[in-house]
């Protein structure tokens, strides 16, 4: 074999798997269309958000490179959603864009094991029986060999783009799809579909008027992504925010007719919580407007995104809808907005470690999954090289739990429920959100990177000397009771008083928190120890419940099914889960009780199933079944 393993796609899933391949010593080559363009962000000039940077901590704490690329070329961080409780906080930061892609670019070629190469591949090499991986072949001819394919093609895999009546092969504007393969992967029996995405326009921004715009700083104190690093010294740009109105709803509407959307061109389903703006008009022709967020592009150039316009109307239309709106009147387009549609794989043709059943060797991650977004890519991308990795090594597959992370809730959505259309994170999707804090993922994970081989000693050692600093606030909070002299006063304290800190906290009614309760703590620990250990002690109770629901979740998840079970077989299993269960063919009683169309009577008549398998193994290997009674 040429090499071990091959990465198609140099976008955030395919950084993510190839780095984590190379670190973990497998001798990889990462196959992309251009160098140049490694680590591009194709639609918003942001990293984070709601979940979503909840899935950049824990792609960090696992060893992964987003946190630290974002760290290193944002132009303003913000926590996200403070106003309200620790589990729908999440920090975002704007990029510079041209800066992220250069420091994506060069954490790849540096990795030592790690090669580059330049071609499109549009097909896979496999064994006679079509049944493993053996390498790929590219555009120009080329065979390279390798024991296992990771693909991540984002939007590329034979994407056509939309600006109203025009359209044109391409995965962004100026660059060309990658054409062959998924008509190969269908040849091949791969159940591939269509999906649709879209970016708004680009506009200069000495063409526009700040003063009719609400200007957004970021957080006074810039944190960071990566548990690496603790401030952030870049420089801060603002963003601003407007509205559309009546005027623009008309331009559009009138527009409508020629758009790519609404006239049968575009089969592909767009994302449903990120639509475009005819999609907000149409759908919601009452709604008198809707926010719009002007963020730059980067500390060296004059774009600005318009987030919130996404659109594939006629150019002239975009220019007139954009022009009505407050500080956008004299707009001039740089770049206009398009839709891509592109080919992606059923991910519920996967196992939970990102392998196809279908093709031994062959991972998949990203958007090539159906899923949307960098931060949903990227998790995808580390998973599925890690455990690439692990199958070279004939090692079992690492599988994160919808109860240890956002990571997997991710995967298991995907092979679990497929998508019908790209495929977003929102915290309401976590059972477990409370304990899944975004500045927990390091508690949780780096543990496991450390054991896989990913997480660096100067990480190690800044986990313990964390872990270490909690336990010594928490046990300061639980030494420090509060005084009668102290609540004087303080109608929130009074029933408080010679009550230890740490309970007291749990109180929402007493202001202030662990630094005001416990004078100079702040000045002896770095501001996110307290927040942990004062969110851990505040939510406790909480945090058992949860905690009580994710063993009930264990237990079902913990009992394997046998990979070759044939559920038509299953007597008084309905006709519909039969039918669903052998297409996901799910691994665990807790992943089959997930697939649609499965009812709680077909999960008990599984469990019957499973409870006699295991009592006629035990009989084969001569186990005694347990006797009734005891002392």
């Amino acid at each position: 074999m040429d090499y071990e393993a091959i990465v198609i796609g140099g976008g955030h899933a395919g950084i993510e798997a190839s780095l984590a391949l190379a670190r973990l010593g497998k001798k990889t080559l990462l196959v992309t269309q251009d160098p140049e363009t490694i680590g591009k962000m194709s639609c918003n000039p942001a990293i984070g958000g709601l979940s979503k940077g909840n899935l950049v901590r824990e792609v960090d704490a696992l060893g992964g490179e987003m946190g630290l690329l974002i760290d290193q070329s944002m132009l303003q961080y913000r926590v996200l959603n403070r106003s309200r409780g620790p589990a729908v906080q999440a920090p975002r930061a704007q990029a510079d864009k041209a800066l992220y892609a250069a420091l994506a670019r060069k954490a790849v070629e540096s990795q030592s094991g790690l090669s580059v190469f330049m071609d499109t591949v549009v097909d896979l090499v496999t064994d006679a029986a079509g049944r493993r991986v053996e390498g790929v072949v590219t555009e120009r001819g080329s065979r390279i060999g390798s024991r296992v394919v990771v693909l991540t093609t984002g939007t590329f895999m034979e994407a056509r783009l939309f600006i109203g009546e025009w359209q044109g092969e391409g995965g962004r504007l100026g660059e060309r799809p990658a054409k062959g393969l998924g008509d190969a992967l269908r040849r091949r029996g791969f159940k591939v579909g269509r999906l649709k995405t879209g970016t708004p326009a680009r506009v200069r921004f000495r063409s526009l008027d700040p003063d009719e715009m609400a200007r957004q700083d970021g957080d006074a104190e810039s944190g960071c992504f990566s548990f690496m690093n603790d401030v952030s010294d870049r420089p801060g740009l603002p963003c601003w925010i407007t509205y559309t109105n009546e005027d623009t709803h008309r331009a559009i509407r009138a527009g409508m007719g020629r758009s790519p959307l609404f006239c049968g061109a575009i089969v592909g389903r767009g994302p449903r919580y990120c639509p475009s703006i005819e999609d907000k008009v149409a759908r919601f022709p009452d709604r008198p407007r809707h926010q719009i967020f002007v963020e730059p592009e980067g500390g060296n150039t004059d774009e600005m995104y318009l987030n919130g316009l996404s659109s594939s109307l006629p150019e002239d239309v975009q220019r007139e809808f954009i022009r009505t709106i407050s500080g956008l009147r004299h707009a001039e387009i740089v770049r206009p907005g398009y839709a891509v549609e592109y080919d992606f794989l059923d991910p519920a043709l996967l196992s939970l470690t990102l392998q196809s059943r279908a093709l031994e060797g062959l991972f998949v991650a990203g958007q090539t999954n159906g899923s949307s977004g960098y931060e949903e890519a990227a998790a995808q991308g580390i998973m599925a090289g890690i455990n690439a990795a692990r199958f070279l090594g004939g090692e079992e597959g690492i599988v994160l739990s919808r109860s240890e992370a956002y990571i997997g809730v991710l995967v298991d959505d995907l092979v679990t429920l497929g998508v019908s259309e790209p495929y977003r994170m929102f915290t309401s999707r976590a059972e477990r959100r409370l304990s899944l804090r975004q500045d927990t993922a390091d508690l949780r994970l780096t543990p496991k990177a450390a054991a896989l081989g990913l997480a660096s000693r100067a990480r190690l050692e800044r986990l313990a000397r964390r872990r270490a600093g909690i336990d010594e606030i928490v046990e300061l909070l639980r030494q420090r009771r509060i005084t009668r002299t102290e609540a004087e006063g303080d109608a929130a304290l009074e029933p408080h008083i010679g009550e230890a800190v740490l309970d007291t906290l749990r109180d929402h009614r007493v202001a202030g928190g662990a630094r005001r309760l416990l004078p100079g703590l702040a000045e002896r620990f770095p501001a996110a120890w307290i927040e942990t250990a004062e969110l851990d002690a505040r939510y406790a109770g909480y945090e058992a419940k949860e905690a009580r629901l994710a063993a009930r979740m264990g237990r079902s998840d913990a009992l394997r099914l046998p990979e070759n079970l044939d559920y038509g077989s299953v007597e008084g299993l309905s006709t519909e889960a039969a039918e669903k269960l052998s297409a996901v063919r799910p691994a665990t009683l807790g992943q089959a009780m997930r697939v649609p169309g499965v009812r709680s009577a077909d999960a008990a008549l599984l469990l019957v199933r499973l409870t006699g398998l295991s009592e006629r193994r035990g009989a084969r290997t001569g186990d005694a079944p347990a006797e009734e009674g005891g002392d």
